[in-house]
C-alpha cells in the first residue's frame, strides 16, 4: 500500500505526550504510533455504529467461586451464534484462564462480555474486538465457500 507523507503541528505538551505513547508501547517512531491511534479511532467508531466483528474475552477467576462455573455456562449458551471457540487454563489449584473467541454485531460481543465480567468471582475481565470489511459474509462468498463444519 501506497505511503503519502504529511506533516504534523503540535503543542509542546501534546508532543510530548506522543513521545511517552511511542516509548511506552515500543513503536519504532512517531508514525508507527499515529497510525495505531488513527486505526483504534476507526474500528471504535465502527464498534459504535454495531458492524461485524471479531473479538476476545478474556477472564481471569476463582474456579472455586460457588457456581461460577454454571452461570458462566449459561451466558455462554445464550451467545450460541457469536462464540468461535473458548480456551480453558489452569493456572493454579483454584485460579482459571478463560480466553473466548467471537464473532458477531459489536452490541451483542459488548453485551455478552458486560454480563460475563460482571459476575460475582470474576476477578479480571476484558474485551478486545477488531474491525474488518472482510468478516461480514457476502451471498456469493457462501456459495463458492459452501463446505460443512
Amino acid at each position: 500500500m501506497p505511503v503519502s507523507r504529511f506533516s504534523v503541528s503540535l503543542e509542546a505538551e501534546l508532543l510530548n505526550a506522543l513521545d511517552v505513547y511511542v516509548k511506552e508501547n515500543n513503536f519504532p517512531n512517531r508514525s508507527q504510533a499515529i497510525r495505531q491511534l488513527i486505526e483504534r479511532n476507526s474500528v471504535e467508531k465502527k464498534w459504535q455504529c454495531n458492524h461485524t466483528v471479531a473479538g476476545a474475552i478474556t477472564l481471569l477467576y476463582d474456579h472455586h467461586k460457588r457456581e461460577l462455573a454454571c452461570k458462566l455456562s449459561d451466558i455462554q449458551h445464550e451467545f450460541l451464534h457469536e462464540i468461535l471457540a473458548i480456551q480453558h487454563f489452569h493456572l493454579s489449584h483454584h485460579l482459571c484462564l478463560e480466553i473466548i473467541a467471537l464473532k458477531g454485531q459489536a452490541k451483542n460481543l459488548t453485551l455478552l462480555a458486560d454480563k460475563l465480567i460482571s459476575l460475582k468471582g470474576i476477578r479480571h475481565g476484558k474485551l478486545v474486538m477488531t474491525q474488518s470489511d472482510d468478516l461480514v459474509e457476502k451471498p456469493e462468498d457462501k456459495v463458492k465457500n459452501k463446505h460443512s463444519h
